[in-house]
């Protein structure tokens, strides 16, 4: 089983959609696959039509009074399940807080789920938190979609210094350019200079397209409803790329 998590301090930058895509196309070529949706505002849960509520809320969950297993929901796709959000997830933090080697609870909950998936997805909330800490030990790999703007680097420099600090060194971190428009002279000069200072980087780039907002009008993964195009060409070269990078 792999654990991929889609994370960014900033908000706003396509976490969900990338988690979301990319799930679907891992399911679609047989893989057992798990999104879990970390974000109490629950934009994963509502692409997938699953209410954003989790019996006896994150509370019970983090304590271990009950199994993953008993909250999973399936989608309407075939390989694809949901771990659904939960508004009590915004006090993640003070619950992980209460419990023993707090910074590695996710990862105790996850792993008995190796025996039924092969890749989960980790769509996680944009902060710097014990929930982040959580994430960063549970992952095999952290895709980290950024959009080619000074703020956006920025807060891409914030995690490497994190993880540094935190002496990370096992986290692989996979960023990539994502919502980006090629009539703004930034995101080009950023797409053409930041590869050679960050040779993490992968080389699909996202593209703004109004047919990934419409995830939000269909309530179902981009590729459902279109077919071709520079955004589903794009996800799909995302996901050649992460899974080559993940060996999976």
């Amino acid at each position: 089983m792999r654990i991929l998590g889609v994370y960014n301090i900033k908000g706003g930058v396509g976490k969900t959609a990338t988690a979301v895509n990319l799930a679907y196309l891992a399911s679609r070529e047989g893989l057992r696959t798990l999104v879990w949706d970390l974000d109490p505002q629950g934009a994963a849960s509502f692409y997938f039509r699953i209410k954003p509520k989790v019996k006896g809320g994150s509370k019970k969950m983090l304590r271990g009074k009950i199994d993953l297993d008993d909250l999973i929901k399936g989608t309407d796709f075939e390989n694809l399940d949901l771990l659904p959000a939960d508004f009590s997830y915004r006090n993640m933090d003070l619950l992980l807080d209460e419990v023993k080697k707090p910074a590695l609870r996710l990862l105790k909950l996850l792993r008995p789920l190796s025996y039924e998936y092969d890749l989960i997805f980790l769509d996680c909330p944009p902060s710097i938190s014990l929930v982040s800490e959580n994430i960063f030990q549970a992952t095999d790999a952290l895709l980290v979609p950024t959009i080619p703007t000074t703020l956006s680097l920025r807060t891409y420099r914030q995690l490497l210094d994190f993880v540094a600090n935190n002496k990370l060194d096992s986290l692989k971190i996979m960023p990539f350019f994502s919502m980006v428009d090629r009539r703004k002279r930034m995101h080009i000069e950023m797409l053409e200079q930041l590869p050679k200072h960050y040779d993490e980087l992968l080389t699909t780039h996202i593209p703004y397209a109004s047919d990934v907002e419409r995830m939000g009008v269909f309530r179902q993964p981009l590729l459902e409803y279109a077919s071709k195009g520079p955004a589903v060409t794009a996800y799909e070269a995302l996901w050649a790329e992460v899974r080559a990078g993940i060996s999976l």
